[in-house]
């Protein structure tokens, strides 16, 4: 049988002089719109869709970030009165975080969860706390969740360990009043703000009629080549559900819509969200196959950060932390490793 092969995926943090922006009348220039399909933002820059990404050419190794590739760093101890126009005159990078939800309930129980809203267990806490802790140094200005409270949950609790004290502040959009009942009148306190944009698009897959069911269950239901199928293949759904390519049609295309925008104009973002969902958004980043996607595992409360610059994007792998952990590991290796496994379980 083929061995798989994981090494950490390390990124030593350099200083590099980074200031967050300032929020203006409604978070600075991010002014969010209640649309039909979703979130609309106003910014400055142009918005257009750059199609033309052309990310690093694929490596089938486990990734490392070393200490020359990762340099955007939130300099909390040398306050500064640059404006964003001004760093984006010395620099175009703009930092994308993604990390899965820590462990839910239904993670622990082992049952399909799918878009069930399910909260994180004790455990799933503790990992969103130590994934604030690997990026407390990293700058954000922007945060995108999904509608699910876990992801919601990741991202508020990973915030407190950020190291400039902003406060995460969900945006409802949802009618008039609630956009009214929730302003903010002090620009002291908005400047202290970032801003929590969350969408349904960013879900987990919807597993259909095996939401709520453990393995066992859904293989005496459904049979285990069925089941196997379901979880294994691109584009093949469960029973009233969705395949990884109905989920992943969702989820890039609200990411090139809304939140690529933001990367371009230099925001810094984190998205909190879920395995398919983010591998659906991984996938596009990395220029992945139907068949090199559906071997990628994501793990709970890991962070992964890419850098976005001049239409790129890069992956530099985990922030340090206390403890190192491999994010993103996917090799021809691991793949075969992976087929042979499924094979056993049959």
């Amino acid at each position: 049988m083929a061995s798989a092969v994981f090494h950490p995926a390390i990124g030593t943090l350099l200083s590099h002089h980074l200031h967050n922006s300032e929020f203006h009348r409604e978070f600075g220039n991010v002014s969010v719109k209640s649309i039909s399909k979703g979130l609309k933002f106003d910014v400055g820059l142009s918005t257009s869709r750059m199609e033309g990404y052309s990310s690093n050419k694929r490596n089938f190794s486990a990734v490392q970030a070393s200490a020359s590739q990762t340099s955007l760093v939130d300099p909390v101890s040398t306050p500064s009165n640059d404006s964003t126009n001004e760093f984006q005159k010395k620099s175009s990078e703009a930092a994308l975080i993604l990390v899965r939800h820590g462990e839910s309930l239904w993670n622990e129980k082992n049952l399909f969860t799918g878009c069930v809203d399910v909260p994180l267990t004790k455990k799933g806490v503790e990992e969103a706390i130590e994934a604030g802790k690997r990026i407390s140094n990293i700058p954000v200005d922007m945060i995108f969740t999904s509608s699910l409270i876990r992801a919601q949950m990741t991202a508020m609790l990973a915030m407190t360990q950020h190291r400039r004290r902003k406060v995460p502040i969900i945006m409802h959009n949802e009618s008039e009043q609630a956009r009214a009942w929730s302003q903010i009148f002090s620009e002291d306190t908005m400047r202290q703000s970032i801003p929590v944009i969350t969408a349904w698009q960013l879900n987990e897959r919807m597993y259909g009629e095996l939401q709520g069911l453990n393995k066992q269950e859904t293989a005496d239901r459904f049979g285990k080549e069925k089941v196997h199928e379901w979880r294994r293949s691109y584009d093949i759904p469960p029973p009233n559900g969705e395949s990884l390519e109905m989920c992943a049609k969702r989820a890039v295309a609200y990411f090139k819509d809304q939140i690529e925008p933001q990367l371009c104009s230099g925001k810094h973002v984190m998205i909190a969200a879920h395995g398919n969902s983010l591998r659906s958004i991984i996938m596009y980043l990395d220029k992945l196959t139907s068949q090199e996607v559906i071997s990628l595992e994501l793990s709970t409360g890991i962070p992964m950060l890419y850098i976005f610059k001049e239409g790129r994007f890069t992956r530099r792998g985990s922030p340090a932390g206390p403890t190192e952990a491999g994010v993103y590991a996917y090799t021809r290796r691991l793949a075969q490793y992976r087929q042979k496994l499924d094979e056993m379980l049959h």
